[in-house]
């Protein structure tokens, strides 16, 4: 089954706003910060301590967040539509068909985390980051 959560990109300040809106909303919040994971060696040290990933869950509401940007960042365009599939196939063909006049921003590829995992800019602007979480084991 496909669901879609917002994901939202901040500059420098992921946490205090993830624990804000903890704060407005409830729900159990989890930080994944940049120092310690594997994206730490292709960071300056001074991001160590930023957020790579964070998300807040209260039932079947989820909104991620990071610290990380990428090039064009604006406050306003730092919202991405997450979708996480529920097989490589739907994931593959879910890409190929939203990238189709779009810009391919980070290639469908296998993730670090054990998914299957791409982001893109659609023919409309928006911004999708596409997810398969691969059974372990």
């Amino acid at each position: 089954m496909i669901t879609i959560n917002p994901y939202i990109n901040f500059k420098g300040c992921c946490r205090e706003a993830m624990v804000f809106y903890k704060e407005c909303i409830g729900g159990n919040l989890l930080f994944q910060p940049v120092g310690g994971s594997p994206m730490e060696s292709q960071c300056p040290p001074e991001m160590k301590d930023q957020i790579l990933h964070s998300s807040l869950q209260n039932g079947e509401l989820v909104i991620m967040g990071s610290d990380m940007s990428y090039p064009g960042f604006l406050q306003g365009n730092n919202i991405s539509l997450s979708l996480n599939c529920g097989s490589e196939e739907e994931v593959n063909t879910l890409f190929a068909k939203l990238s189709e006049g779009g810009i391919v921003i980070h290639a469908l590829a296998d993730s670090f985390w054990g998914a299957r995992f791409g982001v893109l800019e659609d023919k409309f602007g928006i911004k999708w980051m596409l997810n398969y979480e691969k059974p372990r084991g």
